[in-house]
């Protein structure tokens, strides 16, 4: 599909279309903030070999393939001990999905999944709802739009974001309708820093925005598919604990870009250790079942709910998630699911991360207790 083919009203937000792209390759192969970017991470590449290898890439899939596609499958070997997707057995692999899912790290939710859809046979990957914050650069924009990604306009008025959510709704019900290609979305604006997991109703009435009929049937039409993404260890849970202490501390702390921009690198190369990904089944037969006079403001919140509820089921625990629990509570409730050794590793995790926060007066118990809450939120919620 060519820029001819897409409504104009979606071009500022778009990923970019196969007749865009040799134009962008051009740009960012003479952007002197993202060549030494480009030697950081492809180091052995030869410029030449490179030019040539992109004039093979007639689409951003193409691309993800030829180059992201690599990247992450060294990640996934250097930086953790694995990587999985489990999907239901009756999953209808060729049907588009929104695949909405809690939100960990900056960059490696969308990018694994998308990897991971490819490597279990899915045909495509994923378009990318991805927060205009968090282009802090313009080569950075230009890549996330090659990797097809399309922008969540923020950083507007009130006036303006309204019409700016209307236009992304009907971009993702074009995409899923006309382009027939899957998307990713976290199922709130930002990562759950306490990983405490909810959809916002927000992020739902964006959706049903765009479309036609009633609510249910304008969300049923973008085949929503709750999806618990799972991480062993968080390599941004020390710098999140920070966080809350600066938010604490500090009235009105906002991140700044060079924060973000760490969060970024730490997050890609960080420690991970075991990975899993688990799809629910599309929610379109479980929204059939809300009663037709239920109030429109109790439709999302309804929805909402069902979400989590799915996401939390799907959650893959780790002998650290029960450790977290039980040392919050002060308690081994949860004692049968790991070892001692497991234990004391976890505990020793821990403290080794409290010691990597910057701060010049490091709240110690403040920040374990907030680490201890990232892992311990999963298991508290898998019993809700």
């Amino acid at each position: 599909m060519n820029s001819n083919q897409i409504p104009e009203e979606f071009k500022d937000i778009r990923p970019y279309t196969p007749d865009e792209l040799p134009r962008v390759f051009d740009e960012l192969l003479h952007d002197p903030q993202f060549l030494p970017i480009l030697d950081h991470v492809m180091p052995d590449v030869p410029r030449p070999y490179l030019v040539q290898q992109l004039a093979h890439c007639t689409t951003s899939l193409d691309v993800q393939k030829m180059f992201f596609y690599p990247l992450v499958r060294r990640i996934i070997d250097e930086c953790s001990d694995g990587a999985e997707l489990s999907v239901p057995e009756d999953f209808d692999r060729q049907q588009p999905h929104t695949f909405i899912t809690n939100h960990r790290d900056i960059v490696l939710d969308s990018a694994l999944l998308s990897y991971m859809l490819v490597a279990n046979g899915f045909p495509t990957t994923t378009e990318i709802a991805i927060g205009d914050n968090l282009l802090i650069y313009p080569w950075i924009k230009k890549l996330v739009r090659i990797n097809k990604s399309f922008i969540v306009q923020r950083s507007l008025p009130m006036r303006e974001l309204l019409r700016a959510s209307q236009v992304m709704s009907r971009y993702m019900h074009f995409v899923i309708s006309e382009k027939r290609d899957n998307i990713w979305i976290a199922q709130r604006e930002g990562r759950a820093k306490d990983s405490d997991d909810r959809t916002q109703d927000s992020i739902l009435k964006m959706m049903a925005m765009g479309g036609e009929g009633s609510i249910v049937e304008r969300l049923r039409s973008l085949n929503i598919t709750p999806m618990a993404l799972s991480y062993e260890y968080d390599p941004c849970d020390f710098l999140k604990a920070q966080e809350f202490q600066q938010k604490r501390d500090i009235e009105g702390f906002r991140k700044s870009p060079d924060d973000d921009l760490r969060n970024m690198q730490t997050g890609i190369f960080g420690r991970k250790g075991r990975i899993h990904f688990q799809a629910a089944p599309c929610i379109n037969a479980w929204l059939d079942t809300i009663p037709a006079d239920t109030p429109k403001t109790e439709i999302f919140h309804l929805i909402a709910q069902h979400i989590d509820a799915e996401i939390f089921r799907s959650y893959r625990l780790f002998p650290g998630n029960y450790v977290a629990a039980d040392e919050l509570a002060a308690a081994p409730a949860h004692a049968d699911h790991y070892t001692s050794a497991e234990r004391e590793a976890f505990l020793e995790y821990v403290d080794a991360r409290v010691a990597k926060v910057e701060l010049a007066q490091p709240d110690k118990a403040y920040l374990r207790e907030r680490i201890l809450t990232m892992y311990a939120n999963p298991v508290l919620n898998s019993s809700r």
